[in-house]
C-alpha cells in the first residue's frame, strides 16, 4: 500500500503550480518526501529531509538532508522558489525576484564560512555542503542567457539550480514505477527542525565525524 495518495498530490501539485504558490508548494512538500526524489544524489538508503532550518537569527533554509557518504557528511540545502518565478528580463538579465532567490543561497555559504562552529551545533558534522535553489520552470531555462547564466553560478558559487519540473518527474516515478520510492516510505514526510540534532546524535555513522569536523 501506498504512502501517499499520488492523485491527490498531483491535484494538490497542480492547484499550486497555477497558484504559482511558494507556501502551497512548500506545504505539499512537507507531507511527501518523494517528490524530492528527483533531486537526492542516491535514490536508495536516503537520510530523511527536515524543513525549515534556521541559523544565525535571520537565515533558513526550506529543507536539507545528508548524504552519508564514504568521505564525510555532505549537507544538502535547499531553498525552494515560486513555480512559475520569472526568470529573466527581456534584455536576458536576472529579474530581480532570481536575484534575491540567489542572494539568500549565497548568504548560507558566507554565514558558515564566518561561523564554522555553527556547522556543528546544527548538523553535528560537515565535510561539506551542497546548495540548490529550485524555481522557475524547465522551458525557461533553456534559452542561451539562461544556461550560461546557470552554469556560470554552479561553477563559482557552488550552487545547483534546478527547475521545478523535477517535482513533477518525481511525482511521474510515483504513478509509473512506484517501487523506485522504497527508500522514501520509511520517511514519507519532512521533519521538523527541532527534531534534527536528535537524528545526528543518535546516528552512529555521525560519530566518527563529528571528532574530524570539530
Amino acid at each position: 500500500m501506498s504512502k501517499w495518495n499520488i492523485l491527490e498530490v498531483e491535484t494538490q501539485l497542480e492547484t499550486a503550480f497555477n497558484n504559482n504558490s511558494e507556501i502551497e508548494l512548500l506545504d505539499i512538500l512537507k507531507k511527501n518526501s518523494f517528490l524530492f526524489y528527483e533531486f537526492y544524489s542516491r535514490k536508495g538508503g536516503i537520510q530523511p529531509n527536515f524543513s525549515e532550518i534556521n541559523f544565525g537569527g535571520k537565515h533558513r533554509c526550506d529543507f536539507a538532508w545528508l548524504n552519508d557518504n564514504s568521505d564525510g557528511p555532505e549537507w544538502v540545502l535547499v531553498e525552494v522558489e515560486k513555480p512559475k518565478m520569472k526568470l529573466f528580463t527581456k534584455k536576458d538579465e536576472p529579474t530581480a525576484e532570481l536575484n534575491h532567490a540567489l542572494e539568500q543561497v549565497k548568504s548560507w555559504d558566507r554565514y558558515f564560512n564566518e561561523n564554522p562552529l555553527e556547522k556543528g551545533r546544527i548538523f553535528g558534522a560537515v565535510s561539506r555542503f551542497r546548495y540548490i535553489l529550485i524555481g522557475g520552470l524547465r522551458k525557461d531555462w533553456q534559452t542561451e542567457a539562461a544556461i550560461n547564466w546557470r552554469a556560470y553560478q554552479n561553477k563559482e558559487f557552488n550552487i545547483e539550480i534546478r527547475s521545478i519540473d523535477g517535482f513533477l518527474n518525481s511525482l511521474n516515478v510515483a504513478k509509473k514505477n512506484y517501487s523506485d520510492l522504497w527508500s522514501f516510505e520509511e520517511y514519507p514526510i519532512s521533519l521538523k527542525h527541532s527534531e534534527l540534532e536528535k537524528y545526528w546524535k543518535d546516528y552512529g555513522y555521525m560519530d566518527l565525524w563529528r571528532k574530524i569536523f570539530k
